[in-house]
């Protein structure tokens, strides 16, 4: 069983930086593949990077490539998305999830999930 706990979320402006941060209870930390969801009010959820821990591959859905990083740090259990140059379309609650067997872009496909944290992007 795997707790996620995320935290860093909060109002920023646009062109701002926000660095989010999901702290992961359980053991075997390092085999699970770890990915950020964001679900904006009306939307569905959608994909927004991921990483696979062993060996720290990561994935970007195409709205955030080049201005999110996710990134792991194994002896922390935790892991991170620093996001850069935030635009109104980036406001959403931001969640965090694992997954044992899959490396996708696919919420079916991840096993755990945290409770959220709201990023606000004011224009």
């Amino acid at each position: 069983q795997v707790q996620l706990v995320e935290s860093g979320g909060g109002l920023v402006q646009a062109g701002g930086s926000l660095r989010l941060s999901c702290a992961a209870s359980g053991r075997s930390f390092s085999s699970y593949v770890m990915a950020w969801f964001r679900q904006a009010p009306g939307k569905e959820r959608e994909f927004v990077a991921r990483i696979r821990s062993s060996d720290g591959s990561t994935y970007y859905a195409d709205p955030v490539k080049g201005r999110f990083t996710i990134s792991s740090d194994n002896t922390k259990n935790t892991v991170y998305l620093q996001m850069n140059s935030l635009n109104a379309e980036d406001t959403a609650i931001y969640f965090c999830a694992a997954s044992r067997y899959y490396s996708t872009r696919y919420a079916r496909d991840y096993e755990y999930w945290g409770q959220g944290t709201q990023v606000t992007v004011s224009s």
